[in-house]
């Protein structure tokens, strides 16, 4: 019977080397291939694919619509590993861990290019 395996989104870019780097020196991922205009990133099991694109007509940032949510155990340890590689971000783009009323501890990211990352773990009470 088929599987399916893993989603892996395309995130927009503006400059792949600078995705490439926030992604892999802030976020922890590691690049398993590059070429000219894409590459595949990895934090497993997690993946993601960087396209580069042109800008957007309207001029807004290309990941103005974007985001996607990683779901983790153990939160608040990952969010103290990507502290000190979040720290310098401007004002607005890293939010720390914090409860949601739907039972989720998350913090969120902002990448290069406005795409919006969360990360979330399950904090419902377990039986």
């Amino acid at each position: 019977m088929p599987r399916v395996l893993q989603l892996t989104p395309f995130v927009l870019c503006s400059s792949l080397d600078k995705q490439i780097d926030f992604y892999c020196n802030r976020l922890g991922f590691s690049c398993g291939f590059k070429q000219e205009n894409y590459a595949f990133l990895s934090r497993s099991p997690v993946a993601i694919r960087l396209l580069e694109c042109p800008p957007r007509d309207d001029g807004k940032k290309l990941g103005d619509d974007q985001s996607f949510y990683i779901d983790v155990e153990g939160i608040d340890d990952l969010y103290g590993s990507m502290r000190e590689g979040l720290s310098d971000l401007p004002e607005g783009r890293v939010r720390p861990p914090f409860d949601q009323p739907y039972q989720q501890r998350e913090f969120h990211v902002i990448d290069e290019d406005g795409t919006l990352v969360f990360f979330g773990e399950d904090i419902r009470p377990r039986p």
